[in-house]
């Protein structure tokens, strides 16, 4: 079971966890999803290929581990629109978007953006809570670092799995609305691992989750 489902379940307790690049469509950058609202738009940059990975402004300063340095620059030699930082801005998007559709159980909207096992998982979680009477209030107060941890190219599918840490605020109420767990005034910093998917070869821009894990 991933880690969102896990989490998911737990939030059923305690109320916790559970766009790839998104990016204007410019033609110099590799959207996960569209964004689900104007404020979760990333604004287009200047359209010039990098010859080495450019970093997103994380508060570590970099974009990726060295160990995922290989798979980066494998995917950069193949795909001459693939753009670090633009990746990066991308997945955190994705995982904003995807974390408050799960916690609103509202899944359609991000249906075409996730791999079908992990819609089914997102899908169990959600019809488990919604039988139990319980609701998530959660709130992603801040994304603290998003950062490359591993990249490989198979033929023309890459896959790109980031590390996020991020403060998330969490409480479950029920059929109510009065909180049974977890407190609005108290953020707890999570850690989790997504991997994202893209055929180079493919028409279609988008990158997909098919995997999410969590950090230890």
């Amino acid at each position: 079971m991933t880690a969102i489902v896990i989490l998911a379940l737990v939030a059923l307790f305690i109320g916790l966890r559970l766009y790839a690049v998104l990016g204007e469509r410019t033609g110099h950058e590799q959207p996960i999803l569209k964004p689900a609202d104007p404020d979760a738009r990333v604004e287009p940059r200047a359209a010039a290929v990098p010859t080495q990975p450019t970093s997103s402004l994380d508060p570590a300063g970099m974009a990726y581990l060295p160990t995922a340095g290989p798979g980066v620059r494998a995917l950069l030699a193949a795909d001459s629109s693939f753009d670090v930082a633009r990746f990066l801005d991308g997945a955190k998007a994705a995982y904003r978007l995807v974390l408050e559709s799960f916690w609103k159980g509202e899944l359609d909207s991000i249906r075409p953006h996730v791999d079908a096992q992990i819609l089914d998982t997102f899908t169990a979680a959600v019809e488990d809570r919604t039988a139990q009477g319980l609701k998530l209030d959660n709130r992603l107060v801040a994304i603290e670092q998003a950062v490359i941890s591993e990249a490989s190219l198979t033929k023309t599918v890459a896959e790109v799995t980031v590390r996020f840490e991020a403060d998330i605020a969490a409480v479950t109420r029920d059929a109510e609305g009065a909180v049974v767990a977890g407190s609005m005034s108290d953020a707890v910093q999570t850690r989790d691992l997504w991997t994202f998917r893209r055929d180079l070869a493919s028409r279609d821009p988008n990158w997909v989750l098919i995997e999410t894990d969590e950090d230890e």
